[in-house]
C-alpha cells in the first residue's frame, strides 16, 4: 500500500484539528501528514476581544503549534507561495515542493485595512494582537464623546464580535462613570444589525434599551482622520471621537495567486462535502472558504471532523458519506456579566436564549480550556 501524502495549509483551529484527527485515524504506513504554518504559533483569536478591556494580554492567547500536534504530524514552518492543483504540489518560498494526494486548505482570512482610505490613521480594531493593545491604550485615555463601532465590509471573522464589543464597552463606560458623557453608534452594512435575522431581532431591543444608536446600510467608503469622520457609500457621514471598525477581510494571497479562488478570492467549496468544486482531492475549511456560514473557529471545528473522516475512510478503502450540515456553536457576550449562545446550521437558524451569567462563565471556561480540548481533538 502506497503511503498517502496529506498536506494541511494553516495552523489555526481548523488546520490543527484536522491534522490531529487524521493522525488519530491513520497510521504512518497509511499516510504522512504535514502541516504547513507561516509562523509556527497557534493563536486563539477570540481572546483578543478581551484585551481592550484589560483582559489577559495577547501572549496568553498564543501557543507553540508543535505543542498542540500529535507526534506523527510533521510541522513545516514557512511560507507556502503556490499550489499547483494539477501536478499536486505546494511550493514554498525557498523553492521546495511538497507533493500531496490530499490537500486541506485552512489558510484563514487576512485583514485588508488599506481597502478603506484613512483607515490606518483613523480607526481602531481588535482583530490582531497589536491592534487590540492599541485599542486598550485608546480606551484608557477616553473620557467621553462620540464612539462609532461597526463593520467596514462583509464577510468578516467572528460575526458576533463587533456586537459583543459594543455591549462590553457600554458596560465598561458605565462602570467608569462615562456612559452619560458618551454617545455610542453601531454601524451595519446591511438592513439589520446582524447578518442572521433571528439574532438581529434578538439583539436590536437590547441596543435600544441601553441607548445605543444604530445606523443601517452603512458601507464604509472612507475615513477622514483629521476631521474625525467616517463616510459611507450611501452618502452618510458621521463624526467620531473614537472609531472601532472591523477592517475589510480578504482571502489568503496563496489562494488567489494559485487561481483556486472565486471572484472574491474565497475557496469555492462544496457546502456538504467540503471539497473544492473543481478539484475533489482538495478540501477547504474555516475562514478560507465561500461557505454560507460564519467565518469562525466554531464552524471550522465541525468542518474538520467531516474532512478527517472522509479522507481517512477513503484511504482505508471505505469511502464515507459523512457531510457537513452547517453546524456552528458559539457565544455572544452581552455585557453586564452575561452572554447568550448561538447554535445553528444550514436549515435551523439560531434561537438565542435569554442572556445569563451561566453562558458568560461557560464562555470563560472555554477560553481557558480551549488549548486542551479543541485543537487536540478531545472535544
Amino acid at each position: 500500500m502506497t503511503v498517502k501524502q496529506i498536506v494541511v495549509l494553516g495552523g489555526g483551529v481548523g488546520g490543527t484539528l484536522v491534522a490531529n484527527l487524521l493522525a488519530g485515524q491513520l497510521t504512518r504506513k497509511q499516510a504522512q501528514i504535514t502541516l504547513i504554518d507561516r509562523t509556527g504559533k497557534h493563536v486563539y483569536q477570540p481572546g483578543w476581544l478581551y484585551v481592550p478591556f484589560g483582559g489577559a494580554p495577547p501572549e496568553r492567547w498564543e501557543r507553540n503549534e508543535r505543542s498542540l500536534l500529535r507526534r506523527s504530524v510533521d510541522l513545516l514552518i514557512g511560507d507556502a507561495v503556490k499550489i499547483d492543483p494539477n501536478e499536486r504540489y505546494v511550493e514554498m518560498a525557498d523553492g521546495a515542493q511538497l507533493p500531496f494526494d490530499y490537500l486541506i486548505i485552512a489558510t484563514g482570512a487576512r485583514l485588508e485595512p488599506d481597502a478603506v482610505p484613512g483607515y490606518r490613521e483613523g480607526a481602531h480594531h481588535f482583530y490582531s494582537a497589536e491592534a487590540a493593545l492599541r485599542l486598550h491604550a485608546a480606551l484608557r485615555e477616553f473620557t467621553g464623546g462620540k464612539v462609532v463601532i461597526g463593520v467596514a465590509d462583509i464577510p468578516y471573522k467572528c460575526p458576533p464580535a463587533p456586537l459583543e464589543f459594543t455591549f462590553m464597552l457600554e458596560d465598561e463606560l458605565r462602570k467608569r462613570g462615562l456612559r452619560e458623557k458618551t454617545e455610542i453608534t453601531y454601524l451595519s452594512p446591511i438592513g439589520r444589525v446582524f447578518t442572521i435575522e433571528s439574532v438581529a431581532t434578538f439583539v436590536t431591543p437590547m441596543l435600544e434599551e441601553r441607548g445605543i444608536n444604530y445606523e443601517l446600510f452603512f458601507n464604509t467608503e472612507s475615513i477622514d482622520p483629521v476631521e474625525r469622520t467616517v463616510s459611507s457609500l450611501e452618502g452618510t457621514t458621521l463624526p467620531y471621537d473614537l472609531l472601532v471598525l472591523v477592517p475589510p477581510h480578504r482571502s489568503a494571497k496563496l489562494i488567489i495567486d494559485s487561481g483556486l479562488g472565486d471572484v472574491q478570492g474565497w475557496l469555492p467549496t462544496d457546502r456538504e462535502t467540503l471539497q473544492h468544486k473543481q478539484f475533489p482531492y482538495i478540501y477547504g475549511l474555516g475562514d478560507a472558504t465561500d461557505l454560507p456560514v460564519s467565518k469562525s473557529g466554531a464552524a471550522a471545528h465541525f468542518e474538520a471532523k467531516v474532512i478527517a473522516h472522509r479522507i481517512a475512510s477513503e484511504i482505508k478503502g471505505k469511502p464515507s458519506d459523512e457531510r457537513y450540515h452547517g453546524q456552528v456553536m458559539c457565544f455572544l457576550e452581552t455585557g453586564r456579566g452575561q452572554a447568550t449562545q448561538l447554535v445553528f446550521d444550514y436549515t435551523h437558524p439560531p434561537q438565542p436564549p435569554k442572556p445569563s451569567a451561566y453562558y458568560h462563565y461557560e464562555k470563560a471556561l472555554l477560553n481557558r480550556a480551549y488549548w486542551h480540548l479543541v485543537p487536540t481533538g478531545i472535544v
